[in-house]
Parts: structure tokens; sequence; C-alpha cells
């Protein structure tokens, strides 16, 4: 369900602001590189920044399936989920797991690595989610060439290992957003 100022958040992240939030969190600039590359200063960079960053913050909470089989990565994952306020419905490290869990827990967002420690692909269980479930997918992986190739479905959400924290965050409000905003757009019409 979207939140109750579904339409104050979308206006909340202009581009400027996501603009701002994608190049520091995302691409890995520096705040002084960013404000280079948008034509303004560091103070007016890092204000756009901010902005972004609270608007994100400030997204529903959710339940995040976490699909993972290193245990180092899925531990952190889920201290990162928890400290953006999101609930962790599960950490899963099979294709089968994944899919108990989320039969069980019916998550509003999964995190999903691509190589899992069944050696099943992730893109596949993507695909046995979402035909159950209207969630959005945010695939993690350390090879993200062989999924960026323009031929056939690429993921909509793509965070290469190793990540920063902040590139996480980036991508979970963005891909909360955007889903939010698709389930909002045909009350609209």
């Amino acid at each position: 369900m979207p939140p109750a100022d579904f339409d104050g958040l979308l206006r909340a992240l202009t581009p400027e602001h996501r603009t701002a939030l994608l190049l520091v969190s995302l691409e890995g600039f520096s705040m002084h590189e960013a404000a280079l590359v948008l034509g303004i200063d560091e103070r007016l960079a890092r204000e756009r920044y901010a902005a972004a960053q609270s608007s994100i913050d400030s997204q529903a909470i959710t339940d995040v399936l976490i699909v993972e089989d290193e245990p180092i990565v899925a531990l952190d994952l889920d201290r990162l989920i928890r400290n953006m306020g999101h609930r962790v419905a599960g950490v899963a490290s099979t294709r089968l797991e994944a899919r108990v869990l989320c039969d069980q827990a019916r998550p509003g967002l999964v995190l999903a690595d691509i190589r899992l420690a069944d050696g099943l692909n992730g893109l596949a269980l993507a695909r046995d989610i979402v035909a159950d479930l209207d969630v959005p997918v945010i695939f993690m992986t350390a090879c993200p060439e062989p999924l960026l190739t323009g031929e056939g479905d690429e993921p909509a959400f793509l965070v290469s290992k190793p990540y920063q924290d902040g590139a996480v965050r980036a991508v979970i409000g963005q891909a909360l957003m955007f889903h939010q905003a698709a389930m909002v757009r045909p009350a609209l019409h």
C-alpha cells in the first residue's frame, strides 16, 4: 500500500535530487566530484543528496526477503535492512528456501544474489517470485556484466558486489518508489 503522502514523496525527489543521490551512492563519486558533474557548488550538491536520502528513508516500511548464500553478506544485508527500518522476512540461500519463505512471509521486496547455493540462477527465482507476488526484486552480484548485454530481459535493479551501504539504500528506495508509483498510476487515470 502506498504511503498516505505518496505524491508528496515523488515531488520531493526531483530529478536534481535523484541525480545527486545516484552520482554519490551508486556511481561512487565524491560530493565534490558530483558537484562538478552537476555544475553546482558542493554545498548545494550536499543539500540535494541529503534531501533525496531523506525522501528515500521516509518510504513505506516493508518486509524484505534476502536471498544470499554467503553468510557474512547475508548478515550484513540483514543489518542494513533493519537499520533502514524495514523488517527482514527471512534469509534463504537456495531457490527452494526462497520460494518457501516467499509463500510464508509474502515480502514487499526481494534482494537476490544471482548465484545461489544450490547452483541455480537468481534470475529464474525472480521470475518465479514475480509470477506469484507483485514485488520488486533487486539483484546483487559480483559479476554484473553478463546480465547487461542489451539482449533479452535485464534486471531493472542491480547492485554490484562488493557494495556500499549507500548504494543498497539508494536502490532499495528507488525500487520501492517506482513500484509504488506503478501501483498508484492506474488509479490516477
